[in-house]
C-alpha cells in the first residue's frame, strides 16, 4: 500500500495509486499539465521545469511543457510508466524532495476547487461504438423485432460510427438544446425545431498514444499498449431527430451538437488492480478481434439527475463498465484492420453502457421505455426525457482495499435552444 505525504480522505477519487492526467488554467492566464491527489492538483510543468522527470526515457524530453498532453501521449508506454514511477516517488511519504521543500510545494500544490480545468488534450478525431449487448437488446427491442433485437452483424465486429470531434467539451459545460428535423408519428411530413426529446448516454471513453501508420493495423494483442487512459463520456443525444435522419447512414445531428467528457485521463496503469471477466462471446470472434486473457475492468457508474426544482440530485442509474461485450482492445484492432491510422489524442467512446437490470440501463430511453413510463423524482416531477434545466451527473470509480481509483465527474446542463 503506497502512502503519501499528502493527506487522503478514503473516499477520495485521487488517491496515491490514481494520479490521473489533466490540464488547468494558471492565475497568468498559461494551461499547465497536471495531475491530481486528494484535494489537490500538481502541477507537472513546474516539476518537469525543475528536472524531476529525469529517468531514462523522459530526461531532456520536456513532456509537460506543452499545453496539451499529445506529445507526452505519443512518447508510448515506457514514458508512461516511467511518469507515473516518479511522481509515485516524489509524493511518497518518505521522499523528502517535495514533502521537505516549501517554496516548491508552493509551485507544485494547488487546490483543486481553486483552478478551472481545461481540456487536457487536443483531440483529433472521435469513434463512438455501441458495444454493450444490453443496451442494443433494449433498443432493438422497442424499434424493431425483440426476438430479433440485435442486427446480425452485432455479435461478429464492434459497431461504431465517426462522432464530430470538434463539439467535445469538458465536464461542466452548459449544453444548448439542438434543433433540427423530426417526423411526429401523427403528421405525414418533417417538421423543423427544438428536440423534444432529449437524452445522456453513459459511456466510457479511451485516448489512444502512438497510433499506427496509414495502411498498417494495431493487433488486439498489442492494442492495450496504445489506450494511454480512460475518461467518463456523455454521449449527448436527440432521441426524435436520431429517429428521422438515422437510415442508412447513421447518427449524424442528433450526436454532432455535443458530446461530454470528464477532466482527469485514468491510466491504465491505475486500473490495473481491478481487471476482472467479460461477458463470453457467442460466436467466437474472428481471429483479428480474438484475445487470449480477455479482461476488462471494474468500475462502477452512477447517473444523477438534479431538476430546477430539486435542492440535490437523484440518482437513476447505476451500471458497471464490465457489462460491455466488445473490450476497447477489440474495439481499437476493428478501427484499424483496415488500415485506419490512428493518432495521439484521438477519443474511442464504448457506447451507452447498460446492465441486466432496468436501473442499471445508461439511457432516458430505456430507463422510461422511451418516454411510456416517466421516472418520478422526490420533488413529485416526472420526466420522459431530460427538460431545460435539468443538470446531469456521472461519475465513476473502482474500489480498492481502502482507496477508489475514480474520474470525478462529468456535469452538464440543458439550456433552451438558441432561437
Amino acid at each position: 500500500m503506497l502512502k503519501s505525504f499528502i493527506e487522503v480522505d478514503a473516499d477520495s477519487h485521487f488517491p496515491i495509486q490514481n494520479l490521473p492526467y489533466g490540464a488547468y488554467e494558471t492565475e497568468e492566464g498559461e494551461i499547465h499539465l497536471c495531475s491530481a491527489i486528494g484535494e489537490y492538483i500538481i502541477d507537472l510543468f513546474a516539476l518537469d521545469e525543475e528536472g524531476l522527470f529525469d529517468g531514462p526515457v523522459l530526461n531532456n524530453q520536456y513532456a509537460f511543457q506543452d499545453s496539451t498532453l499529445n506529445y507526452f501521449m505519443s512518447l508510448g508506454k515506457s514514458a508512461w510508466t516511467e511518469a507515473r514511477k516518479t511522481l509515485q516517488s516524489l509524493l511518497s511519504a518518505n521522499n523528502e524532495t517535495l514533502r521537505d521543500d516549501a517554496l516548491l510545494r508552493l509551485r507544485v500544490f494547488k487546490k483543486r476547487d481553486d483552478v478551472r480545468l481545461v481540456m487536457p488534450v487536443q483531440i483529433g478525431d472521435y469513434t463512438d461504438f455501441y458495444s454493450s449487448e444490453q443496451h442494443a437488446r433494449n433498443v432493438g427491442s422497442m424499434f424493431r423485432d425483440p426476438d430479433n433485437a440485435l442486427l446480425p452483424n452485432w455479435k461478429h465486429l464492434p459497431v461504431g460510427y465517426h462522432g464530430r470531434a470538434s463539439s467535445i467539451v469538458l465536464s461542466g459545460t452548459d449544453i444548448h438544446r439542438p434543433k433540427g428535423q423530426t417526423k411526429p408519428d401523427n403528421t405525414d411530413q418533417p417538421i423543423f425545431g427544438p428536440s423534444q426529446k432529449l437524452d445522456f448516454e453513459l459511456e466510457m471513453g479511451f485516448l489512444t498514444g502512438p497510433g499506427n501508420k496509414l495502411g498498417h493495423n494495431i493487433p488486439v494483442q498489442e492494442a492495450e499498449d496504445h489506450i494511454f487512459g480512460l475518461v467518463m463520456v456523455n454521449d449527448w443525444s436527440a432521441r426524435d431527430i436520431q429517429k428521422w435522419e438515422y437510415q442508412p447512414l447513421g447518427p449524424f445531428l442528433a450526436k454532432s451538437w455535443a458530446t461530454s467528457i470528464s477532466p482527469w485521463i485514468v491510466t491504465m496503469e491505475a486500473l490495473e488492480p481491478f481487471r476482472t471477466s467479460c461477458p463470453e462471446q457467442n460466436p467466437k470472434p474472428m481471429d483479428y478481434l480474438k484475445q487470449t486473457n480477455r479482461t476488462t475492468f471494474d468500475i462502477q457508474l452512477d447517473v444523477l439527475l438534479k431538476t430546477e426544482n430539486q435542492s440535490k440530485p437523484h440518482r437513476i442509474c447505476s451500471t458497471n463498465f464490465k457489462h460491455l461485450y466488445w473490450t476497447m482492445a477489440q474495439q481499437l484492432a476493428h478501427q484499424t484492420v483496415s488500415g485506419c491510422n490512428v493518432k495521439p489524442g484521438d477519443l474511442y467512446a464504448s457506447g451507452t453502457i447498460s446492465g441486466p437490470e432496468n436501473e442499471s440501463y445508461g439511457s432516458m430511453l430505456e430507463l422510461t421505455r422511451n418516454g411510456t413510463h416517466p421516472l418520478t423524482f422526490p420533488s413529485g416531477e416526472e420526466r420522459s426525457f431530460l427538460e431545460d434545466g435539468d443538470e446531469v451527473i456521472m461519475s465513476g470509480f473502482a474500489k480498492g482495499k481502502g482507496f477508489k481509483v475514480g474520474f470525478g465527474e462529468v456535469t452538464g446542463k440543458i439550456l433552451p435552444a438558441i432561437k
